[in-house]
């Protein structure tokens, strides 16, 4: 049997194979950051992956920034949020949800009345996003967060972590990359404050290293993961040394006995990021970025990894696992509706099984 459908065990999550299904932003939230009946049914179908990383959710209002994502800080979201998670365990799958606060990384047109746009330092990030309002638009001007604000943002992951228990998710995953909130503290280029949390290396990873903190002091640390991309250039995000960057986050949370680190390949081509994380973390290795079924059998025999996320292939793929194992063909998907609302090019792809001759 290939070492693909082996099982694995990642801190308290014991996945069934080791195909896991990466978080991917779909935009079938409703406008209030409240998961459809259209998401249930999604992951429903993808319940066979060893695990689930359900897609970047908003631990609080200022967290959400794109229109149509999902969140986790009200009581119709978790409520929604527990119809996916036992639509997945009704499957016999495993489900944790990614925690993303984009921080700058958003417009007002994309959230709640009142909800404020939040970085580490008063710095607007040099790129657009999709509003359904008003189409392409600059990016809020960020407010710098105080002290105190950044108290109440790793308080809102804290309570984040607790309400995604109480929807059923089986653990959550911090977001630490693609520009979001905790990059924007790791990066020199988004970071210019001149308390703990700025300057040295060590100050700018001091954000997530106390977030992931927080959250394993409430479910326990074998629920809590991080994920990473080194040198990960997306929304503006600037690092005069992402290398050693990458290293300090997972020196600070390699005491903490996470499940797991998401390692995503760099786009950096001096940047070995498997590599990396091997040497400096001694949690499970999920990882991330171009595999397909031959290359994650492959680095998984090698010893790079525990186990291997898929994203574009389990889009049009829902019997992604099944396919793998019988070696199937893979179905493509459309690109133009990846962030439509709708069914159409989200709960709509068949399983194999309808498409043979």
């Amino acid at each position: 049997m290939s070492i693909l459908f082996e099982p694995v065990r990642l801190g308290e999550l014991e996945l069934a194979n080791r195909i896991v299904m990466a978080p991917m932003t779909r935009s079938r939230a409703d406008q209030h950051g409240v998961p459809t009946a259209e998401m249930v049914e999604y992951y429903r179908q993808r319940a066979s992956a060893g695990l689930i990383v359900a897609e970047g959710t908003a631990p609080s209002a200022s967290g959400l920034g794109y229109c149509r994502t999902p969140a986790i800080y009200s009581p119709a979201q978790i409520a929604a949020w527990k119809a996916v998670t036992d639509a997945v365990h009704a499957e016999g799958g495993l489900i944790v949800l990614q925690l993303m606060h984009v921080g700058r990384a958003a417009s007002a047109h994309n959230k709640p009345a009142g909800a404020a746009t939040v970085a580490p330092s008063a710095l607007r990030a040099r790129t657009q996003l999709f509003t359904d309002t008003a189409g392409m638009v600059d990016t809020d001007e960020p407010q710098a967060l105080s002290p105190h604000d950044i108290e109440q943002v790793i308080e809102d992951y804290r309570q984040a972590a607790l309400n995604a228990r109480q929807a059923g998710f089986d653990g959550v995953e911090l977001h630490c990359t693609s520009g979001y909130l905790p990059m924007q503290f790791m990066a020199s280029g988004s970071n210019r404050r001149e308390d703990q949390y700025g300057g040295s290396v060590e100050n700018r990873v001091r954000f997530p290293q106390q977030v992931l903190a927080a959250m394993a002091s409430a479910i326990g640390p074998g629920r809590v993961a991080l994920r990473l991309c080194p040198g990960n250039p997306f929304n503006d995000i600037d690092d005069e040394d992402p290398l050693a960057t990458a290293v300090a986050l997972c020196k600070a949370a390699e005491p903490m006995g996470l499940a797991y680190v998401h390692i995503m390949r760099s786009p950096l081509a001096e940047l070995d990021a498997f590599a990396l994380a091997q040497r400096h973390c001694s949690n499970g290795l999920i990882l991330n970025d171009g595999f397909d079924g031959e290359s994650a059998q492959a680095a998984l025999q090698a010893g790079q990894g525990d186990a291997v996320s898929f994203a574009r292939h389990f889009i049009a793929n829902p019997d992604l696992v099944e396919r793998l194992r019988k070696g199937l063909p893979l179905a493509r998907f459309d690109r133009k509706t990846l962030y439509s609302p709708g069914p159409e090019g989200y709960s709509d792809y068949p399983l194999a099984e309808a498409v043979a001759p």
